[in-house]
């Protein structure tokens, strides 16, 4: 097995505000914005290619968020799934898939290429058990439940061909990937991928490019690590954020990696969230969006 590369990107900071814990950024290619989620805050953001912040106060913690085709966002609340238009302010409620019989809340989300919301939640029981489940939200609210037995879902991204789908559990450190058929939405069985040690990371919000490599925030190690459809990792980005938390291609050529933080005192002195941006040799892709797709 060959060591994996070392790199330590020139970080430029795309923000001035910090964030409690920041999550989901999602690249709107259409009008060249980034949005992203300060989950506890609760607030949706979305910067603009000019640098200008929208701030959109959330009802209750929120989790992700995806891009819908009419141009609003699906957002995962701690109520459930909801529609939000940011020009009127309005929310339709879709779905709640977590219901409040269990202590857990919607955690990282993501549209698939079957137009979908694919959403996982997060126990929040101290301390945590494995409670947590990850769901599939159709527009018209019809929700599956595609995976049980997590503690925290997270990771969800998906090759370039739509075929295969990668997801994560943050807390039982391990990366797993399914066959995955893009016109219905359905699941091969899961096959674990490899698993994380502390130092390593634990792999929390991910992203995939173009060469078919996955990209998955090292929450605890301050790091990213790009990793091989076999589960090798092949590089690891060292970066001046302590917590990263996902991270997200944007800019006019998907080029641009984008990656939220979280509020810590893992070094040993409090470091606020933020978002930090770096151009690598690599290319992203666009963002699926929700309701797209008539199948499934």
């Amino acid at each position: 097995m060959t060591a994996p590369r070392i790199i330590r990107p020139d970080v430029r900071s795309v923000i001035e505000q910090p964030l409690t814990v920041g999550e989901s950024p999602v690249w709107d290619e259409e009008t060249g914005t980034l949005w992203f989620v300060d989950i506890l805050a609760p607030a949706l953001v979305r910067l603009s290619h000019s640098g200008k912040i929208d701030r959109f106060d959330m009802p209750a913690a929120i989790g992700a968020l995806g891009l819908c085709r009419d141009h609003r966002i699906v957002v995962g609340l701690q109520t459930g799934v909801h529609l939000f238009d940011p020009l009127s302010g309005d929310f339709e409620f879709v779905c709640d898939p977590v219901g409040r019989d269990i202590n857990c809340r919607l955690n990282d989300g993501k549209v698939g290429p079957d137009g979908h919301f694919w959403i996982g939640s997060f126990s929040e029981a101290k301390p945590p058990v494995n409670e947590a489940a990850l769901y599939r939200v159709g527009a018209d609210g019809r929700t599956r439940t595609v995976a049980t037995g997590l503690t925290s879902s997270n990771g969800l991204a998906w090759s370039p061909d739509g075929r295969r789908m990668y997801h994560s559990d943050s807390r039982q450190c391990f990366l797993q990937a399914f066959d995955f058929d893009p016109d219905t939405g359905d699941l091969g069985d899961g096959r674990r991928l490899r698993s994380f040690t502390e130092d390593e990371g634990r792999p929390d919000g991910a992203t995939t490019d173009r060469d078919g490599f996955y990209w998955s925030a090292g929450v605890s190690a301050g790091r990213l690590n790009r990793i091989s459809p076999e589960g090798e990792i092949v590089e690891i980005y060292i970066l001046p954020v302590p917590a990263p938390t996902m991270p997200c291609f944007g800019g006019p050529d998907l080029r641009t990696l984008f990656v939220t933080s979280l509020s810590t005192d893992r070094t040993g002195r409090f470091e606020a969230g933020t978002v930090i941006a770096f151009d690598v040799d690599a290319e992203g892709l666009p963002p699926f969006r929700f309701g797209n797709h008539p199948v499934g």
